[in-house]
């Protein structure tokens, strides 16, 4: 098959005073996602987004939480060794869409640093990443402040 599409999706909780991390960058905010590496959802979700599309499982399967290892590690990390992963099949990709649903602080001013970080990351024109926010108008734990969550769909193509 020369054209394949994945999706991803990551939701955590939110914490007070830790840091909140979208696409490799540190977004202002009074509450951090909780997780065992550094919690980027947006990276997380892409690399779901990867391997979906190249039917190869999860992040769990290759970066899981049980790693010590991976404590408070950089999720840059699992991103370039995912598209290392992805450039071994001869695939590239063509475009990726993802959509971060949280409902404060409002992220549209970090949206054009976060495709550039992505784009370096990956080593991906800009105009091939969108990244879109959204909130949930105050309903259920997202609404309330409690947890973020984040979509991607990936396209690649066979080179």
């Amino acid at each position: 098959m020369n054209i394949r599409i994945g999706h991803g999706v990551d939701f955590h909780q939110l914490k007070n005073g830790l840091p909140l991390i979208l696409g490799g960058i540190k977004v202002q905010s009074s509450k951090g996602i909780i997780a065992h590496s550094d919690g980027d959802i947006v990276i997380h979700a892409i690399v779901d987004s990867i391997l979906g599309a190249l039917a190869l499982g999860d992040i769990g399967t290759y970066f899981p939480s049980s790693d010590s290892k991976l404590k408070n590690q950089s999720s840059h990390i699992f991103l370039e060794k995912t598209i290392t992963n992805m450039k071994n099949k001869n695939y590239n990709i063509a475009n990726i869409d993802v959509n971060i649903i949280l409902q404060s602080p409002h992220i549209n001013p970090y949206i054009l640093r976060i495709r550039k970080q992505l784009s370096i990351f990956m080593n991906l024109d800009i105009e091939k990443i969108s990244i879109k926010a959204t909130t949930t108008d105050k309903l259920g734990y997202i609404g309330k402040h409690e947890g973020v969550m984040t979509t991607a769909t990936t396209l690649l193509i066979k080179e």
